[in-house]
């Protein structure tokens, strides 16, 4: 089995549309309106914007999270919680072995909240 599609509630097609293109630094795969569709690709996966889904939490993977928090910043995220390490990987359960977790939290532009991982080596 295989993860195929997220959903995301988006009131603001256009808008919710605008800011996951820079935050994803990637256009729409497709937008169907009406019903009110915006697709994106997030490395195989579909990111479905939609007018009636409920809200997730996604959490998207980065390869550098300070500029990516600055890169939705500038979209005008509201971030609830800045990068810090979650936890360290000792072995490769779920992640990297000898990575620290580093997570950050901010909220779209329709108001969902999202977090962004990243892998970092572990200082030592």
């Amino acid at each position: 089995m295989e993860l195929v599609q997220v959903a995301q509630r988006a009131e603001d097609l256009a808008r919710a549309a605008a800011f996951y293109e820079g935050l994803l630094g990637a256009p729409a795969l497709a937008t169907y309106d009406p019903p009110g569709l915006v697709f994106f690709d997030l490395d195989g996966v579909r990111l479905l914007l939609d007018r009636v889904a409920p809200a997730a939490l996604l959490y998207l993977g980065v390869d550098d999270i300070d500029a990516a928090v600055a890169r939705a910043r500038e979209l005008g995220a509201v971030v609830e919680s800045e990068p810090h390490v979650i936890f360290g990987h000792e072995d490769a359960t779920l992640g990297p072995a000898g990575t620290d977790e580093w997570q950050a939290f901010l909220r779209d532009s329709e108001g969902n909240l999202v977090g962004l991982v990243e892998q970092r080596p572990r200082r030592g």
